[in-house]
């Protein structure tokens, strides 16, 4: 048996902030608080509905993960966040119109009093978005040292023992990292010489892994996978991760693909189309924005599906990804996908799937883990790229080690298990035993 990890226990106030506190923040903070005032399930959070089983199948012992490892409790959350356009959390739900008035009426209180910060903003990289609550700085390096002094006043009047930063905003304009991103020195320069291939993301990770709080990042964004991100993290002995919450159409076809590729069957094409009527959407309606999407979307079919080592059955497929803002749907998106199967002898076939997902409901519980566990990785004396949480991300950020992330939803699951069980001095366990 593994020794056990050394984890230091979870006491105290855990701190949750969020840049945004749009739909996807807002949903999360309000399930959380109605879990703990009044007891419902947080339904779709592994960290807390989930089991890990150990030793002898025999022995059935499969503990819930939240009992099996020291995660701080939900009743010692405490959150906030900056936000562009909305005061607060209460009014930030209502606006998103994920959550009915019966669910946010009895809670209403405690979401008003979550008072949003003024935020790092830039209409350069959100182009459909006019932010109203916007920090006025001479320099980014300014902005910067403002996040930390947040960062800090924010500890202090919640009188908080720890803090985790979770990405919840807009997706930001694509970009390919420059030289200022090279290095911590480059990038602080840049920060000084307010350099424009820096983005208000990048300045909240900065801030973050400079306060030692670990980061990481819900959306498709360079925000800590750049160089200097990975040696600033490394210095500082801080956990990153990311990146893009996994909710939807990513998430079906991280399940459907290994299933195809479990039974051998060809795939020569999949298209997938999704209207949204939310922030997002509007926000993806943007070329630049959308670009972001789309290459963390497209990504995940070759990772899972290995073209190089399956020429035959997955080595030219037409994968498409469309993204339309469309007002009415609100947050309730509707992904179509219609993927062209093939099987014995080249005989055609198709699968069609219609998801009709709620976004912020799907990530909420993401957010909570990402929290949990990233805290619990800090605890644990972890630092640096989190690839066992890749389970949550569309674009896994790698470990230098990897030649690139995982993909496969049921490999990613075991990795994350497997190192809970090695940090708690139990075996690791082959897929088959999950």
């Amino acid at each position: 048996m593994p020794a056990p990890r050394q984890i230091a226990p979870a006491t105290g106030r855990l701190g949750v902030l969020t840049p945004g506190l749009g739909a996807v923040a807002s949903t999360f903070i309000a399930g959380v608080i109605a879990a703990r005032t009044k007891g419902e399930d947080p339904i779709g959070s592994l960290a807390q509905m989930g089991r890990v089983r150990l030793g002898d199948r025999a022995e059935g012992r499969n503990p819930l993960i939240r009992e099996f490892v020291p995660l701080a409790s939900l009743d010692d959350l405490v959150f906030g966040g900056w936000d562009p356009i909305s005061a607060n959390v209460l009014e930030a739900a209502r606006t998103a119109g994920v959550l009915e008035e019966k669910d946010l009426a009895p809670i209403s209180a405690e979401l008003e009093g979550i008072v949003g910060m003024e935020a790092v903003f830039d209409q350069r990289w959100v182009s459909r978005l006019e932010g109203t609550r916007v920090k006025q700085a001479a320099s980014k390096w300014d902005l910067a040292e403002a996040v930390m002094a947040d960062i800090e006043r924010f500890r202090t009047e919640n009188d908080c023992e720890r803090l985790v930063m979770v990405w919840c905003a807009s997706t930001e304009a694509y970009r390919e990292p420059t030289d200022v991103h090279q290095s911590v020195e480059a990038f602080e320069a840049g920060l000084r010489d307010s350099d424009p291939e820096i983005s208000p993301s990048q300045i909240y990770a900065y801030a973050a892994i400079q306060s030692g709080v670990p980061f990481a990042n819900g959306a498709p964004n360079l925000s800590v996978d750049l160089p200097c991100m990975l040696e600033l993290a490394e210095r500082n002995r801080v956990p990153i991760g990311g990146k893009d919450f996994k909710t939807g159409q990513t998430l079906m076809k991280t399940i459907l693909a290994p299933g195809l590729k479990s039974r051998m069957l060809g795939l020569r094409g999949w298209y997938s189309t999704n209207i949204l009527g939310n922030r997002d959407g509007e926000v993806l309606d943007d070329p630049e924005n959308f670009k972001s999407k789309e290459v963390s979307k497209l990504g995940v079919l070759d990772t899972i599906l290995q073209p190089g080592e399956y020429p035959e059955l997955y080595g030219n497929i037409d994968h498409v990804v469309r993204i339309n803002y469309y007002p009415p749907r609100g947050d309730n998106k509707e992904g179509w996908d219609n993927i062209d199967i093939y099987g014995w002898m080249g005989y055609p076939m198709q699968i069609k799937v219609n998801f009709l997902c709620r976004d912020s409901i799907l990530a909420a519980p993401l957010v909570l883990d990402l929290a949990l566990f990233f805290d619990l990785a800090a605890r644990a004396g972890e630092h640096g790229v989190q690839e066992w949480l890749s389970f949550y991300f569309k674009s896994p950020q790698p470990t230098s080690e990897q030649v690139g992330p995982e993909h496969d939803i049921f490999i990613q699951q075991i990795k994350l298990k497997n190192t809970l069980r090695e940090w708690m001095g139990e075996e690791p366990v082959t897929h088959s035993e999950a």
